[in-house]
């Protein structure tokens, strides 16, 4: 099983060159890092963790930034987001940043998408929140048509591109319907997520990688529903609170990676944190 990491990197943390270079010395198999523009201080919408929101949300450096340096100073380590916030972004410029990026590493990089759950951020980008899932897919689609092989042009209900040279190209070849970089969803179980997962990803991201036994299998019948090959569906829980017995657990489900977590702290205290995943890899 390959472990991978994921951390809020932010201004008072350990640095992306630093964390990328000890992951990769120590074996680890990625770094993906999650993404928030900004935090409106009159927000309304609950943290889904409970409490207070934590500092670091707040603080976040950019992703494709960060993992831009992370990729200049390794040559092994997996590099991710965790997630995308999709419908916060102009499509064509992300895709651009995205190919660049996967171009740049060899290849190493993993799109995580997601929809958020922060609606006051999301409005501020003029994003509507009862159409945001219908929004992501459409600019997936618009981005798949710029990394396709010959210009492509891509009409939808919320943009459009036309035929266009656009380079470089993701380095991983089309594969279904999939198009770009290893493609994962993130989000809850639910029929419209493992539709959208089916439809144009290589799999699911569930945070924290609970209730995997009753929601997998659901997984896979949409996925196979599609016409997708069984084998390619990949599912890596994410920002995981490990111990032996749950990752016992995850490989007789049959998940091959797992995204641990690790504290949005300055660079002694993650490489404390990372001694103490040493026993898992």
């Amino acid at each position: 099983m390959r472990i991978a990491t994921t951390i809020f990197l932010t201004d008072e943390t350990i640095t992306p060159v630093r964390l990328a270079r000890q992951l990769e010395q120590r074996g680890f198999a990625g770094l993906y890092l999650p993404e928030h523009t900004h935090i409106p201080v009159s927000r309304e919408t609950l943290y889904p963790g409970g409490g207070d929101l934590p500092p670091e949300y707040g603080r976040t450096l950019d992703p494709f930034v960060a993992l831009g340096q992370a990729a200049a100073v390794t040559e092994r380590l997996g590099l991710g987001t965790g997630i995308t916030l999709i419908t916060q972004h102009d499509p064509i410029d992300l895709a651009k940043q995205i190919a660049t990026l996967d171009h740049l590493s060899g290849g190493r990089f993993t799109l995580g998408l997601g929809f958020g759950w922060n609606v006051e951020e999301a409005a501020d980008h003029g994003v509507n929140w009862s159409t945001r899932r219908e929004l992501g897919r459409d600019r997936m689609a618009l981005m798949r048509a710029l990394w396709s092989t010959e210009p492509t042009a891509y009409e939808g209900e919320f943009g459009s591109v036309r035929a266009s040279h656009a380079y470089p190209k993701p380095v991983q070849k089309p594969r279904g319907p999939v198009v770009g970089p290893r493609t994962l969803i993130g989000g809850a179980a639910g029929p419209k997520l493992f539709a959208h997962i089916a439809e144009y990803a290589d799999g699911w991201m569930p945070i924290g990688g609970r209730g995997l036994t009753e929601s997998v299998p659901v997984l896979r019948t949409a996925w196979e529903s599609a016409g997708r090959d069984p084998k390619d569906l990949q599912v890596i829980p994410y920002a995981v609170q490990p111990n032996p017995g749950k990752l016992a657990h995850y490989a007789d489900l049959g998940i091959e990676e797992i995204v641990l977590q690790l504290p949005p702290a300055a660079e002694p205290e993650v490489l404390r944190a990372l001694d103490a995943y040493a026993e898992y890899l």
